[in-house]
């Protein structure tokens, strides 16, 4: 049966974050006035499997305040491990992960291929890399000199395609405490004639950093790279969220990054180890008319189903976001207001994903917003969020309303992970909000069909990060690849997961490995999760959990 285009449908997202056991508060400077730029930033959220269960469990990064805490009740991060009847557990001291400071973002990879995910942690201060024993447990492993800086985004990604994860890292601003002014000081910076905190711009920007795993059994090794691969040839900048993509399709991953108040980067893969920085060539670097930009967050996806990899990033208030399509000629053409992404420059957005809810084979978007200065009359950080609904003819609609009231609800938002958690073949959503606790919107829209690939690599990374899949379904193809990072400062589910629409399957499937060996397979039954092992096929398969 051909994949058919869904009709208007009445989408519906439930906050079950309380029924869950997500009750902790995450803190990330003053909850009421923001003297410094390192207040303003938030967290990141991650799904990630960290026990092989095949359930969803959560990692969420807190930070901590100016005025500092009590010895022994500082914030920590949180892990908690998915008990599979729609509650969770925290399990971070348990595991090793309960670590307090100055937390930013996370994102995670197999980068030691023993089959079990590992994690990144940024911060302002030292970035912390943890290798999962799997026992449950995590031992920090974090190679000497790596991150003692303001960390940001981050990434694993195999640039060099040897089998082993690398992993890229951005810096936001080098941050001096003593030496920046408050908005209540003899100098403050003003914004709409109101006196706020100061930054990016003023401040002195960050370096990006690429490191090369090159670690043996027993031994992790990481050694920085960034200059030889080109990727300190721009300059510093002021660094947020980290994007892989194969925009070209060379078979090759390549890096986009979305840079506050200067132009974004897009790194071109060289397939020698080194980059080439194209964004402003390929125009994913300024706005259409030529502006430097305040990018937070970025997302890929084949929005328009031509086969070919598309961007959408977030950018500050009184501005739009960008929705960059793919010329198939390794350039993009903004198509945000021509999209219907053109109607609100109110909102400062942060985490944004694609994310097919209604399941029709049409990537639809979501986006988070949260102001970092607080709004004149109300003195409220809080803005609502924006559900985006792909209609499949390249024009998007805000659906938000019809999607409820939490979709509809304010908060102080920042980090966005998408993944199924209950494996109902429903996509669901995770989000960091400032002093808040986590929401965690799980989708209850009784939609289309779908199918979920989990991609393990053998001879390839294990995580199956940068591996392409493509289906086709009738006259369609979808495409997904598996990607670590991206959104803002945040991880979503590796696994891919495809809207059918009233299709029962897929005709066929192939999927590109990173190594780049192709493996064709047949027809798959829609309505389960199935993994497929490098050059071996489907190894499992387990039916959806309605």
């Amino acid at each position: 049966m051909a994949l058919a285009t869904s009709a208007a449908t009445t989408p519906f997202f439930v906050d079950e974050a309380l029924r869950a056991g997500l009750k902790d508060i995450f803190v990330c400077g003053d909850a009421h006035q923001k003297n410094y730029i390192v207040e303003t930033l938030g967290t990141g959220v991650a799904f990630l499997d960290f026990d092989n269960d095949g359930r969803l469990d959560i990692f969420a990064v807190t930070a901590s305040n100016l005025n500092g805490f009590a010895p022994g009740t500082e914030p920590v991060n949180r892990l908690y491990r998915n008990k599979g009847d729609g509650t969770f557990e925290d399990v971070s001291k348990k595991a090793g992960v309960a670590k307090a400071g100055w937390g930013q973002g996370v994102c995670t990879g197999d980068f030691d291929n023993d089959g079990f995910v590992d994690l990144y942690v940024t911060y302002w201060g030292a970035d912390v890399m943890y290798r999962n024993r799997g026992d449950g447990t995590f031992e920090d492993v974090t190679p000497p000199g790596m991150g003692s800086r303001w960390g940001t985004g981050c990434a694993f990604v195999d640039y060099d395609r040897d089998g082993k994860l690398d992993l890229m890292v951005t810096n936001y601003v080098d941050f001096d405490l003593k030496n920046t002014p408050r908005p209540d000081g003899p100098k403050p910076c003003h914004w709409k004639n109101e006196k706020v905190m100061c930054g990016p711009q003023g401040l002195k920007p960050g370096l990006n950093r690429l490191w090369h795993n090159e670690s043996t059994p027993g031994k992790i090794r990481f050694v920085d790279v960034s200059k030889k691969a080109g990727i300190e040839a721009p300059g510093p900048r002021f660094g947020l969220s980290v994007t892989t993509l194969d925009y070209d399709r060379d078979g090759w991953p390549d890096i986009y990054v979305a840079v506050d108040s200067q132009a974004s980067l897009l790194y071109h893969n060289k397939h020698d180890g080194t980059f080439e920085e194209t964004a402003l060539e390929s125009g994913v670097a300024l706005s259409e008319d030529g502006r430097e930009q305040a990018g937070m967050g970025t997302a890929v996806a084949d929005y328009d189903g031509d086969g070919w990899p598309d961007l959408v990033k977030t950018n500050f208030i009184d501005d739009l976001p960008n929705l960059y399509r793919n010329n198939r000629d390794g350039s993009f053409s903004e198509s945000t207001v021509q999209a219907g992404l053109g109607k609100y420059s109110q909102f400062m957005g942060w985490g944004v994903g694609f994310v097919d809810y209604d399941n029709d084979g049409w990537p639809d978007i979501f986006m988070v917003n949260g102001h970092v200065y607080p709004d004149v009359k109300t003195g409220e950080y809080r803005q609502r969020r924006i559900l985006y609904r792909n209609g499949g003819t390249g024009k998007f609609s805000d659906v938000s309303q019809e999607a409820g009231a939490t979709v509809m609800e304010k908060s102080s938002a920042r980090g966005l992970a998408v993944g199924d958690y209950d494996n109902d073949g429903r996509p669901d959503l995770l989000i960091s909000n400032m002093n808040e606790r986590l929401s965690l919107l799980h989708n209850t829209l009784a939609a289309g069909n779908s199918i979920t690939l989990k991609l393990v690599g053998q001879k390839t990374n294990r995580s199956g990060i940068g591996a392409v899949a493509r289906l086709t379904v009738g006259k369609r193809t979808l495409t997904g690849e598996v990607r670590s990072g991206s959104t803002f400062m945040s991880q979503s589910d590796f696994r891919l997961q495809f809207g059918l629409g009233s299709a029962a399957g897929v005709d066929t499937a192939e999927i590109q490995w990173p190594g780049g060996a192709l493996e064709k397979l047949g027809a798959l039954r829609g309505g389960q999760i199935l993994t497929i092992t490098e050059g071996r096929g489907v190894t499992a398969k387990v039916p959806y959990a309605r």
